[in-house]
Order: structure tokens, then sequence, then C-alpha cells
């Protein structure tokens, strides 16, 4: 199964997180299929990649909690339910 969800990059302090598709028996950090977004919690910007999210999405990719908010602030759910 495919999960959206966080990969920690950055310094020590300065965190920023990339959103990934991912197996869910990789770990946190480990080898991901797709990089799809962008999040700096710090500055609060977000950068996605919307078709690229759409594709795992309408696939069963599940989306993890902190990564669901930030998907829903961007309304992406909305552009799901359009298209079907």
């Amino acid at each position: 199964m495919v999960k959206l969800r966080l990969k920690r990059c950055g310094r020590k302090q300065r965190a920023v997180y990339r959103i990934v598709a991912i197996d869910v028996r990789a770990q946190r950090e480990g080898r991901d299929l797709r990089k799809v977004g962008f999040y700096d919690p710090i500055n609060n910007k977000t950068s996605l990649n919307v078709p690229a999210i759409l594709y795992f999405l309408e696939r069963g990719a599940q989306p993890t909690g902190t990564v669901y908010d930030i998907l829903k602030k961007a309304e992406v759910f909305k552009e799901l339910q359009l298209m079907k």
C-alpha cells in the first residue's frame, strides 16, 4: 500500500519536509516512489505537484494526518471531487 507522507530534510532546528509517495513498509527516510511536494513549517510555505498527488490518490494512496491537512488547505480534494 502506498501512503503520502512527510520526509524530513534540512538541518538541526531547521526542519523542512518533502511530501512523498512511499510504500508503507519503508522507513521515514527510506526510498520514496516519487516526490510530490514540499512543506516548510517555519516559513509556512507549501509547494505541491497537484497532478502527481491526484494520480496517487486516484489509485488508492492514503495521506497521513499532517499531509491530509496540508492537502485540504490547498483544496486538492475539491479537485479530486471535480475529476470524478
